[in-house]
């Protein structure tokens, strides 16, 4: 555990003296400025649209040639939230930058602004998406988009596997559509009915476990971000939903990843099924375009008498209240125009290709079939909360998703998973 430590710090520190070396005119802070130019500083996390943001900082620059927009980007494989702490540390402090939720509040309060009255915050299509990043009656982010989850399938497989996706309501219906599948998987030439990514422990603690601990928490990301104790009422369902998974599954699963399940399994067709949301699909596309035409999304059932989709918002933007005000009405009036502009709108879902979660878009726009199905569920109301944004820090990695793994590969029963579970998190919120 001390080893760990240290080279967690030896990491922090070259991570620090690189951002600090490479990092963006400007002291944080947002003081910079380009000659007669107010320069806004943003560090994101989003490295799938990358380059369309780059591209709308352009447009958005030359209409207002008195704003320099200058854009980090770090995600991927890199965690996010230490290396907006080493960009802190190295006294460079972006302008706009990405939060989560109520940890995120805790951790970044003394240089969050305050964005109640901006027009983007106002246009928000579902006061729920706010409240994470709400605190004492003030707000103090703004979602990037709303995404969700459930199993992706592959159309043509369940057609010619003989199952529907519409008659999958409990989970006793989707072991038995997977063991149709199964029955056919040498004639569809499937090296399984799951790709099953038990490497990532995010697909397992974060994703997995959240869709289960939701109704624990009365579907509240704050309830969870202040829960004691970790109840796991469901923990009979989870087990069986993994199992069904695990049993199913291109095999091993401990070694499978996001990569190999997305691309190398489910993208060429060998794969009925994964554990993803609509993220995934611009990786399904650019692999194999016409099987993504051919894509749906399930909503797992959990045992309630409805079945949801988790939906919820990944990052949120911020502004930093440090920066000069100058700076921050510039970062406060760039977010606005991008939400709220018809230019702006027109950008977020068709070239972000993101399901707003801001009020009178073209949603006809939207333009992918996970999207679209997220999107009516969101509108119909049929959503459970992302409760895993509420989980103490560390939690995925340290505690649930690692016991999870140990369960997967039989180091552990899974009582006693679960039981190392709750005691992780009694043991966090002391």
């Amino acid at each position: 555990m001390k080893k760990k430590t240290y080279l967690s710090w030896v990491a922090l520190i070259v991570l620090t003296l690189v951002l600090a070396a490479c990092g963006n005119s400007g002291s944080g802070g947002g003081t910079a400025k380009d000659g007669d130019k107010t320069t806004v500083n943003v560090f994101q996390f989003k490295v799938e649209f990358k380059q369309q943001f780059e591209d709308m900082a352009k447009k958005y620059m030359a209409e207002h040639p008195d704003v320099q927009i200058n854009i980090d980007t770090v995600g991927g494989g890199n965690d996010y939230g230490q290396a907006l702490k080493a960009k802190i540390a190295s006294k460079n402090e972006p302008d706009i930058f990405n939060i989560g939720g109520p940890e995120d509040l805790e951790v970044h309060k003394n240089r969050l602004a305050d964005l109640s009255d901006m027009k983007a915050t106002k246009a928000v299509i579902n006061e729920d998406l706010l409240a994470p990043v709400q605190k004492d009656g003030k707000t103090y982010g703004i979602p990037m988009n709303q995404e969700g989850y459930g199993l992706i399938y592959n159309k043509e497989i369940f057609e010619k596997a003989g199952v529907k996706a519409e008659d999958i309501k409990t989970l006793d219906d989707l072991e038995k559509v997977a063991e149709k599948i199964d029955a056919k998987k040498s004639e569809l030439k499937l090296s399984g009915v799951f790709a099953l990514p038990a490497k990532e422990k995010w697909v397992l603690s974060d994703h997995a476990s959240s869709m289960f601990l939701a109704t624990d928490f009365d579907n509240d990301i704050k309830k969870a971000s202040e829960a004691k104790t970790l109840k796991f009422s469901k923990a009979d369902q989870l087990k069986q939903y993994l199992d069904i998974q695990n049993k199913y599954s291109k095999q091993p699963v401990a070694s499978l990843d996001y990569s190999q399940q997305v691309e190398e399994l489910f993208s060429t067709g060998k794969v009925a099924m994964i554990q993803q949301g609509n993220w995934a699909y611009p990786t399904v596309e650019g692999v194999n375009p016409e099987l993504a035409k051919n894509v749906g999304l399930i909503a797992v059932p959990t045992g309630d008498k409805e079945v949801t989709m988790p939906v919820g918002v990944a990052n949120n933007w911020a502004v930093n209240k440090k920066s000069d005000e100058k700076v921050q009405k510039a970062a406060k009036d760039f977010l606005d125009w991008l939400y709220t502009s018809e230019e702006g709108k027109k950008i977020v879902v068709e070239d972000f290709k993101f399901i707003p979660a801001y009020k009178d878009y073209d949603t006809d726009k939207i333009s992918d079939p996970l999207s679209k199905e997220i999107y009516k569920y969101s509108q119909e109301g049929k959503t459970s909360a992302w409760v895993f944004k509420g989980y103490p820090t560390g939690y995925t990695d340290d505690a649930l998703g690692a016991y999870l793994q140990d369960y997967l590969t039989g180091k552990l029963s899974f009582d006693e998973a679960v039981k190392k579970s709750q005691d992780a998190w009694a043991k966090a919120r002391k």
